[in-house]
């Protein structure tokens, strides 16, 4: 009876696709996650950009092009863009790789019952990750637009910011995601995340100002931030900003590194927390 039950399953479920294609099944069970807040999401990706665009890329952008005639060269919307979305990727990756991982492992359990099937720990991770950049493209494609409506683009070139930005969501999502396996405390992991992460890279990674114009003891934090790698990229790639071809090797290598250790360090603790 139970080889009868057996032979049913695996008409509905091929286990040698799920090997093959598990991630990509997260991915779209992500994705359906996501889209019963598609307005939220929209709404987010759209106001948020508008609004910060307006106080800070417009309203202090037109002082310092009046008073000092831009920064490095170009107007300061221009200068500010790539760091912007570099930021609203890092943000949006964090929000899609935190919260699910989470969910999957503490909240609902529903990783374990994804393990229970073919699926690996593997697969599960790489899933929710790619549905996470699947949320990062979007949301950093409708900023770029929101930044080209307002003149932030000097060119067509601009438009390289999208996938730099995205360079850098994938790389910082994937190193976080396994220290959101690994905690134990939720409130503290947020805590620290927010505090003591994210905060002091957004202000000391060359975002608002060049990271050459900051005292000595502070640049450390921007050398070691995913942001100022993508920031000096994207500003390379977008509107010619100077870069010697070591630094452009550097500034990759970086964030392909980081998405590297990440991704693999991600897979361990997967599949450590998996067998608990």
């Amino acid at each position: 009876m139970s080889e009868q039950i057996r032979q049913g399953s695996l008409k509905l479920v091929n286990p040698a696709q799920i090997a093959r294609l598990g991630a990509l099944s997260v991915m779209r069970a992500r994705i359906r996650t996501m889209l019963k807040f598609v307005w939220s999401i929209s709404a987010s990706a759209v106001l948020n950009p508008t609004l910060y665009l307006l106080s800070v890329g417009v309203g202090v952008g037109k002082l310092i092009n009046a008073h000092t005639g831009g920064v490095d060269g170009v107007k300061y919307l221009t200068f500010l863009a790539p760091a912007l979305l570099a930021t609203a990727a890092i943000q949006n990756a964090l929000d899609e790789t935190v919260f699910p991982v989470l969910e999957g492992f503490k909240w609902n359990k529903s990783f374990y019952a994804m393990n229970s099937t073919p699926l690996s720990g593997k697969q599960i991770a790489n899933g929710v990750l790619l549905a996470a950049m699947a949320r990062t493209l979007f949301s950093v494609t409708v900023y770029g637009v929101i930044i080209s409506l307002f003149g932030g683009f000097s060119s067509w070139r601009g438009w390289f910011a999208i996938p730099t930005a995205l360079f850098a969501g994938a790389a910082f999502g994937a190193f976080i995601m396994g220290f959101a396996v690994s905690s134990k405390n939720e409130d503290s992991f947020f805590m620290i995340l927010g505090r003591f992460i994210f905060m002091p890279l957004f202000l000391f990674s060359g975002t608002f100002y060049q990271l050459s114009s900051m005292p000595i003891f502070l640049r450390p934090i921007g050398w070691v931030s995913p942001l100022w790698h993508t920031t000096e990229l994207g500003r390379w790639l977008t509107y010619g900003h100077h870069l010697s071809p070591l630094m452009v090797f550097v500034h990759f290598a970086y964030l392909s590194a980081m998405f590297a250790v990440g991704l693999r360090y991600t897979h361990k603790q997967f599949e450590i927390r998996l067998r608990k």
